[in-house]
C-alpha cells in the first residue's frame, strides 16, 4: 500500500480548529465583557435612580417633620387658648355669683352685728366682724346655714372687748340655685 501522509492535513485541521477555538474564545470574552459592562452600567443607573429616590424621600420626610412640629405647636397654642377661654368662661359664669353672695350676706346679717373684713380663698369665705352679743353671732351662723348660697359655717374665734365681741368664722360658698 502506498504511504499517504496525513500529517499535513491533520496539522491544517488542528490549526483551523485552534483558530476557530481562539476566535470563539475571543468572541466569547468580548461578548462576556460587553455583557458585564452593560450590566454594570445598568446597575449603576439603578443605584443612581435609587439614590435620587432616597434623596427625594428624605427631603419629603424632613418637610413632613417640620409640618408635624408646626402642628404640635398649633395644638399647644390651641390648648393654651382653650384653657384661657375656659378661665374666662368660668369668670363670666361666676360673676353673678359674687353679686349673689354679697346680697345674701346682707340678708343674713342680724341687726346688731357688723362685718369688719371678708376674705375669699377659692370656695371658702372668712368673715371677721363685731357683735354686741353672742346670740347675734349664733343667729348669723343659723342664717348662713339656712341660706342656699352658703355651706355650714365654722366659728374659728370669738373674743370679747370692752363694748363688743369680735368673731371670726369660715363658711363654704355653694352655687345655690340661680333664681
Amino acid at each position: 500500500m502506498a504511504k499517504i501522509n496525513l500529517r499535513a492535513w491533520r496539522e491544517e485541521r488542528d490549526e483551523e480548529a485552534q483558530k476557530t477555538f481562539s476566535t470563539s474564545l475571543l468572541l466569547t470574552v468580548i461578548i462576556a465583557g460587553a455583557v458585564v459592562f452593560l450590566l454594570g452600567m445598568y446597575l449603576d443607573q439603578q443605584v443612581q435612580r435609587q439614590n435620587l429616590r432616597n434623596t427625594f424621600m428624605q427631603s419629603e420626610i424632613n418637610l413632613l417633620k417640620t409640618k408635624i412640629k408646626e402642628i404640635e405647636n398649633l395644638k399647644k397654642l390651641k390648648e393654651r387658648r382653650l384653657a384661657r377661654l375656659n378661665t374666662i368662661q368660668t369668670l363670666q359664669g361666676n360673676r353673678p355669683l359674687i353679686v349673689r353672695y354679697y346680697d345674701e350676706l346682707i340678708r343674713v346679717l342680724p341687726e346688731e352685728l357688723y362685718y369688719t373684713s371678708m376674705v375669699r380663698v377659692g370656695d371658702k369665705l372668712t368673715i371677721n366682724g363685731l357683735a354686741n352679743r353672742n346670740q347675734d353671732v349664733s343667729e348669723l351662723m343659723r342664717n348662713l346655714n339656712k341660706s342656699q348660697w352658703f355651706g355650714e359655717p365654722n366659728l374659728t374665734k370669738i373674743g370679747a372687748s370692752e363694748l363688743n365681741r369680735t368673731f371670726n368664722l369660715d363658711v363654704q360658698l355653694s352655687r345655690g340655685a340661680l333664681r
